[in-house]
């Protein structure tokens, strides 16, 4: 009984299978793409993801884990280079599965396993769109608040610069009229000056 078993039985024996992978997630990582069993293109989805996920954590012992697995260096290099810079914002989903319909003969499902290119885009929720354009018109009626703000003070400091102009040009009349009536008494006494000299002689 093959209890707690998750793996697939692909063939008799466990050495043929662990070198059947081996062989596929190398040529996966090699060329990007390969054809083969749908059975097999499953199995070979969850060790491809293990590989990619030692990239990218990239310290040496994830380097070590994945040269004990996948026997070529060159392959090791790109997936910890290339590849790791690929899908190091991408939290899973690395390789698609494509059917590709019945083989001719045995009538096996064929499938197409390829590396995923295409950037990661997130869809935005209806509620955040709502929520980002209620913050966006918050923002705009405050600055117009600030704007009518700076506007009325600008207008209240330009009206008492105005008013100083015509309280100066009211000063020298001010100053014509006071300087009239004090030269007005300052005449008043010596007018009455030869008037008392006369007087004086004639009753002299």
């Amino acid at each position: 009984m093959r209890h707690r078993k998750r793996s697939r039985r692909l063939v008799t024996k466990w050495e043929h299978r662990i070198s059947l992978m081996r062989n596929q997630v190398t040529d996966l990582l090699r060329h990007g793409r390969i054809t083969t069993t749908l059975a097999k293109a499953k199995e070979l989805r969850r060790v491809a993801d293990r590989m990619i996920t030692l990239a990218k954590r990239g310290d040496l012992a994830s380097r070590r884990r994945a040269l004990a697995f996948i026997r070529d260096k060159a392959v090791v290099r790109k997936l910890f280079t290339e590849l790791r810079e690929k899908y190091m914002d991408r939290p899973g989903g690395y390789t698609r599965i494509v059917k590709i319909g019945p083989r001719r003969g045995d009538a096996a499902m064929m499938a197409i396993v390829e590396l995923v290119e295409d950037k990661l885009q997130h869809k935005r929720s209806k509620k955040k769109i709502e929520r980002e354009k209620a913050i966006e018109k918050e923002i705009r009626e405050a600055l117009k608040k600030e704007e009518a703000k700076s506007a009325e003070g600008s207008k209240a400091e330009a009206a008492p610069s105005e008013e100083q102009p015509s309280q100066a040009e009211a000063s020298p009349q001010a100053e014509d009229t006071s300087s009239g009536e004090v030269s007005t008494e300052d005449q008043s006494p010596t007018s009455s000056g030869p008037e008392d000299s006369r007087q004086s002689g004639s009753s002299s």
